[in-house]
């Protein structure tokens, strides 16, 4: 029976596994959890009907069936508002939310002896198991609320620690500059680096200025006004509307037409602010984060990465796609 388009109701699935179906057991109880079940009693989980969980719970069912079990999937109607009432009560996830955030504070107890590539492991940890119950909470309410104002105040202080001195993106377009001008320059960014600065300076020094000799500064306001400083609030190149810094440098020397470049420029830009998952991210990011705990000198860890991202985009050119 298909329940699109009729009057809110609930789904009841039935099974029931050989109990030598260990294997199948566990496989079932991960999927009904995952789908935000609600558990009634052994064999019996319910929850609000949509199209899109239907199918997913007579997928289950079908399992069950395939194991050598049964599975009955009914829809159920309340009968009253108390009942209805009584049933969405099931689906309160005040305790989850408690539970994760409990969990989000013992985990902020370690951030001061993580490495930056281990902080940036457990924020998207984090996020994972965040937007997980997100996905479950069918009747939100002042906990989730409460738990993404909570969310966001973790987030920032992460993206401190891992990105000190993140630049802000500003408004406006990019402009077209003459490579001819920008040559034997001083380029200056902040120390550590990390994805975003690392591959900006790879390409300044490999398609922009080969000559570029870089300062890496304690603090933005250390630059000098004779350099050209990159990645980090008024810099002459930062982050522009969506684009990241090396991003905003390929567009300002007329690189976009560089395929090869374009797919690196997707690594730096999912690992900087997120987005669209690129499949050598996070290969990339475990070299980078390895590399920075072997180096303490950032001309070290540039020219280590510089030969990285010299295969990555030998690799992309051959590849182009």
């Amino acid at each position: 029976m298909n329940i699109s388009g009729q009057s809110p109701n609930w789904l009841l699935l039935v099974i029931s596994l050989p109990t030598s179906s260990t294997a199948a057991r566990m496989r079932v109880w991960r999927a009904l959890k995952a789908l935000g079940c609600i558990a009634l009693r052994d064999g019996t989980y319910l929850l609000p009907a949509d199209a899109e969980r239907e199918q997913a719970l007579q997928a289950i069912a079908d399992d069950c069936v395939g194991d050598g079990g049964t599975a009955w999937l009914m829809v159920v109607h309340a009968r009253n508002e108390a009942e209805h009432d009584a049933y969405r009560q099931q689906f309160d996830r005040s305790s989850d939310y408690a539970e994760l955030r409990r969990s989000w504070k013992e985990a902020s107890g370690t951030f001061k002896r993580l490495s930056v590539g281990e902080l940036t492991r457990l924020q998207r940890r984090l996020l994972k198991d965040f937007e997980a119950l997100r996905a479950i909470d069918f009747f939100p309410g002042d906990a989730g609320a409460e738990a993404g104002a909570a969310w966001i105040e973790l987030n920032k202080r992460l993206d401190a620690l891992i990105s000190p001195d993140e630049p802000h993106e500003i408004a406006g377009g990019v402009a077209r500059l003459d490579p001819s001008k920008y040559q034997g320059r001083t380029w200056a960014t902040r120390k550590r680096l990390w994805v975003d600065r690392v591959a900006s300076a790879w390409l300044i020094r490999r398609f922009i200025d080969p000559g570029a000799k870089f300062r890496w500064l304690a603090k933005p306001a250390d630059c000098p006004k004779s350099a050209l400083g990159f990645d980090f609030d008024g810099a002459t190149f930062t982050h522009v509307g969506e684009r990241v810094t090396f991003e905003t440098l390929l567009a300002s020397f007329g690189l976009e037409g560089d395929l090869a470049l374009m797919r690196v420029a997707a690594i730096a830009h999912h690992l900087d602010v997120g987005g669209t998952p690129v499949p050598e991210a996070a290969g990339f990011e475990a070299v980078m984060a390895g590399a920075r705990e072997r180096f303490d000198d950032d001309d070290a860890l540039l020219a280590e990465m510089s030969t990285v991202l010299d295969s990555f985009y030998a690799h992309f050119q051959r590849s182009k796609a």
